[in-house]
């Protein structure tokens, strides 16, 4: 396997384990991965949250931890990346109004490099326009953003995760071994048990 260069895009309020996890296993099999925030600095932190499925009518959330950054924001170079992370959280909301963000964004989705979001995430994907012609998978909140820019939303059960060639996409942190799964496989990941 060679190694692949990943990076993950955060703002404050991301959730919790839609960035911890992803973050960690990926680094686990051998991939380096760079999570940044605009306006941030490696060492610099991140807010997380963590939202959970208590029969709600949409998700509960509560803090959690600190995220430390590993790169800067100001100092990548988006051609130096094999595959983009979104996560979902608030935090998707809110970068989606930076500039940088948004070109980050539709580089990825330009080349047909490999991309995951997952959870609110896909509010980057629909202001980069990047899901029209598409089929993905969001929280299920975010069916008219992805239908309104010219996306088809797939409706899947919490804990799975859609390929649309190099997107792929899930509703929520449920779907981690899914999503992770469709994820290596487009990065070409073979792990062996």
């Amino acid at each position: 396997m060679s190694k692949k260069k990943i990076l993950m895009l955060v703002g404050d309020y991301v959730e919790d384990y839609e960035a911890m996890v992803p973050f960690q296993a990926l680094q686990i099999i051998g991939h380096i991965v760079h999570t940044v925030c605009p306006d941030k600095k490696s060492g610099d932190t991140v807010r997380t949250a963590v939202h959970d499925f208590e029969g709600d009518q949409t998700y509960s959330e509560k803090p959690g931890h600190l995220f430390r950054l590993n790169a800067s924001f100001s100092k990548i170079k988006v051609e130096q990346y094999d595959a983009l992370i979104i996560p979902g959280g608030r935090s998707p909301e809110y970068i989606r109004l930076n500039p940088k963000v948004i070109k980050i964004v539709q580089h990825f989705a330009q080349q047909g490099k490999p991309i995951a979001a997952i959870c609110h995430g896909a509010q980057l994907l629909v202001a980069a326009d990047s899901v029209r012609g598409r089929t993905c998978s969001a929280y299920p909140t975010l069916e008219p953003d992805v239908k309104r820019a010219g996306g088809k939303y797939i409706d899947i059960p919490m804990d799975k995760a859609h390929q649309d060639q190099n997107l792929v996409t899930a509703p929520g942190w449920p779907a981690h071994p899914d999503w992770l799964a469709k994820f290596l496989d487009l990065l070409g990941t073979r792990i062996k048990p």
